[in-house]
């Protein structure tokens, strides 16, 4: 039974979007870090989110034979996005959103839906 061609970008845009959530916002996290510090520990674990991103980006786009246009490769990770953020801001950052985060929220996956639609 082979893998349907959408599952290994989705994979990894979202294994990805877990190495920049943690780049982008576990150092709110860790207090004592000087800024520097901070800055310096981000680029490196962003390092890997380029690692898988780019790949998942080649795979899904249909110029390489993926399944996705460039604009819906865009809309689908930026939904993957919220998702994993949503997640680490509860687990990690140990933030409850709030009724409007999930309101914005389902706003704009309503956009990833609709960029979805249609064939590709």
């Amino acid at each position: 039974m082979a893998i349907p061609n959408w599952v290994t970008p989705v994979v990894l845009l979202l294994a990805s979007n877990v190495f920049m959530t943690f780049a982008w916002y576990y150092h709110i996290k860790a207090k004592t870090w000087p800024l520097v510090t901070a800055i310096f520990l981000s680029w490196g674990i962003a390092f890997f989110e380029y690692c898988l991103q780019v790949p998942a980006n080649r795979l899904g786009s249909q110029q390489f034979g993926g399944p996705f246009t460039t604009p819906q490769l865009k809309i689908l990770q930026e939904g993957i996005t919220l998702t994993v953020f949503a997640v680490f801001s509860v687990l990690v950052l140990k933030e409850h959103l709030r009724w409007t985060d999930y309101v914005a929220f389902g706003l704009i996956f309503a956009g990833v839906c609709v960029g979805m639609l249609g064939k590709s």
